[in-house]
């Protein structure tokens, strides 16, 4: 049985890989539908090999909780050789399941979707890319191979971004995305110089071993290691403080934001933490750290996000509140709480951005709410999907994500971490606020695409557009009974304080308060919040949350203008000129020795007898 896990685990990344080059090579003379095929023919190949490596391993459950297969060694330096292999144990089983499940819905929506695009093949083979990379990431046995996947990952966002580049905005949000996740990418390549001068490997399962025996509790290096990693993981999931790259994200197609968001690149970070969780144990500064990234940047996102106008930008601050519910539960040392919510996540997050498409597609590439309205008996299927989406990331009873969102806040309040508990007990407060707020203003209320000029909305009705909403309808409100047997490789966070029982009903009772505030804010008194927005006294703070807490202003004064202004004095060469003084210099010594060989006798009788007097007058007075 170990024999064909190990016969199926390249297959899983491979596949998406071959679709990648061909259609790269050959999509030139494919057509539309072939290309369709290809697509999302090799994410499900990849999804088939994982479902039945999955099954082996769930049944066998291998020696020691994981499979590894060693493919090739890359490279032979003295002691630094890196071996590419790839290993199957619980945690990367579950990230297999959402990356080629959830991506194999969202490629076959995206077929629907893209059609009659110009640039339909080479949207695929990207699309392709990115699983590939992000499998690559999350099966690699060392973190070589692992940042190898992690820049592919960034690569591909850049590409996905930016694949309408005819719009300059939609260029300037892919590079925007790639810079900003740059200086995370190099923080963490610091802390795995750090790793390998401490440890001289960088396979995972070795460091781990090696780090309780190197490092004790609080070790500086270890902080210091764990700190730089966590940049990195910041980077990538898009929290405090390289947060800023997310909502312009969104310039992408609505297919790319629904893998961005729900299979792969924001859950890299989440992903990495818990893979070392043996290393942040050995750093509570760093721990510490990652929960307070997480609950504040769940606030931040959660207050923006009441005053967002996008659809796709109000589900994109969600996703990165929701991510931060998943810091919050690592700094906890909750990581299966937090890769149990990663799940679910995934489920109603693919959910919301495929219903989004398909109402923006309905009303003819619109995205902002106010232009819509009445729109759930126009698009009934459009309507329940985004309505269990939405039940799901508020965490109402019996949908995926309360099961999950409700354990990570248990778990913060039992470990004692009383003021992460709070801080998602808030957030969860504006998550249903912002999320009903949605909901009603574009399903409910009046008919406000009337007032413009794109016509009625039109409905889908082929089977790409209907089947990924059905099934992810139902993972979302089924998905929380699927059991993850993380405990083979995730530490197990002990209860340090006894909870009452109102603790466990909190999160619902809040949730459903702000559900309740929506329905009368949004619904009933829209009055409120448009005086509110509008009003001298509170207008300063709307707009505050409006523009995500002005940290795009602040990194354009301390970071762009400084940069830009600098370029443009290195446009004239300030230091090719400073250079040029000494041959400048040389040559006017020149011009002036020269002009004193002009051939006149006298001239140089004259000079010879200058030299002769000012040697005897040294000789005379030294």
């Amino acid at each position: 049985m170990m024999n064909s896990i190990a016969a199926l685990m390249p297959f899983i990344f491979v596949a998406p890989l071959v679709g990648f080059v061909w259609l790269t090579l050959v999509r030139e003379r494919m057509t539309e539908s072939a290309s369709a095929v290809v697509g999302v023919g090799s994410i499900g190949v990849s999804a088939l090999a994982t479902a039945l490596a999955g099954y082996d391993y769930l049944t066998t459950m291998p020696g020691g909780g994981s499979v590894t297969v060693e493919l090739w060694t890359w490279m032979q330096i003295g002691h630094f050789a890196p071996t590419f292999a790839v290993r199957l144990d619980a945690l990367s089983l579950t990230m297999l399941g959402v990356i080629t499940g959830v991506g194999f819905f969202i490629h076959l929506f995206a077929a629907w979707y893209m059609r009659g695009d110009d640039g339909f093949a080479r949207f695929f083979s990207y699309m392709n890319l990115f699983v590939a990379s992000m499998l690559f990431l999350v099966l690699a046995d060392d973190l070589l191979f692992l940042y190898f996947g992690w820049e592919g990952v960034g690569l591909c966002s850049y590409l996905l971004i930016g694949f309408w580049y005819k719009d300059p905005a939609n260029g300037a949000a892919a590079r925007k995305a790639f810079v900003v996740t740059r200086v995370g990418d190099t923080s963490m390549l610091i802390g795995l110089f750090v790793l390998y001068r401490t440890f001289g490997t960088l396979n995972i399962a070795a460091i781990l071993h090696q780090a309780p025996q190197v490092w004790t509790v609080g070790s500086p290096t270890a902080t210091l290691a764990c700190l730089l990693l966590l940049g990195g993981a910041v980077g990538k999931s898009a929290q405090l403080p390289l947060q800023t790259w997310l909502a312009d994200a969104m310039a992408g197609p609505t297919p790319v934001s629904a893998l961005i968001h729900a299979a792969t690149m924001v859950t890299a970070g989440v992903y990495l933490i818990a893979r070392l969780s043996g290393l942040y144990a050995l750093s509570p500064v760093a721990l510490e750290c990652v929960g307070a990234v997480g609950a504040i940047t769940l606030l931040l996102a959660g207050f923006t996000a009441l005053l967002q106008t996008d659809i796709k930008k109000i589900l994109a601050y969600s996703t990165m509140s929701q991510i931060g519910y998943m810091f919050l539960a690592e700094g906890a040392g909750a990581y299966d709480a937090a890769m149990f919510h990663l799940m679910t996540h995934a489920f109603f997050k693919a959910l919301l951005f495929l219903s989004a498409g398909s109402v923006i597609l309905a009303l003819h590439h619109e995205q902002d709410i106010f232009k819509m309205g009445g729109l759930r008996t126009r698009l009934p299927l459009a309507f329940a999907s985004m309505l269990v989406g939405t039940l799901a990331l508020t965490a109402f009873p019996l949908t995926s994500g309360y099961f999950s969102k409700d354990e990570i806040l248990h778990r913060a309040y039992l470990t004692g971490h009383h003021d992460l508990w709070l801080a998602g007990l808030l957030g969860a407060f504006l998550t249903a606020v912002y999320s009903f707020r949605l909901i009603f203003v574009v399903f409910f209320g009046p008919e406000r695409w009337r007032a413009t000029s794109h016509g009625a909305p039109h409905p889908a009705h082929e089977l790409s557009h209907h089947i990924p909403l059905v099934v992810l309808l139902v993972l979302s409100l089924a998905g929380g009974l699927i059991h993850l047997p993380l405990g083979s490789v995730l530490p197990s966070a002990q209860a340090t304080v006894e909870a009452a029982g109102w603790v466990e009903y909190a999160p619902v009772v809040i949730s459903l308060a702000g559900i309740a505030a929506a329905w009368f804010l949004f619904l009933q008194a829209p009055q409120i919040p448009a005086g509110l927005a509008t009003n001298p006294a509170t207008a300063w703070l709307a707009a505050l949350w409006r523009s995500a807490w002005g940290f795009d202003w602040i990194y354009d004064r301390l970071f762009v203008r400084p940069f830009v202004w600098l370029s443009r004095i290195m446009r004239s060469d300030p230091i090719d000129q400073l250079t040029n003084v000494v041959p400048a210099t040389l040559r006017g010594l020149n011009t002036v020795a020269a002009a004193t060989q002009n051939g006149n006798l006298r001239w140089y009788a004259a000079v010879a007898g200058a030299g002769l007097c000012a040697l005897i007058a040294i000789v005379a007075f030294t």
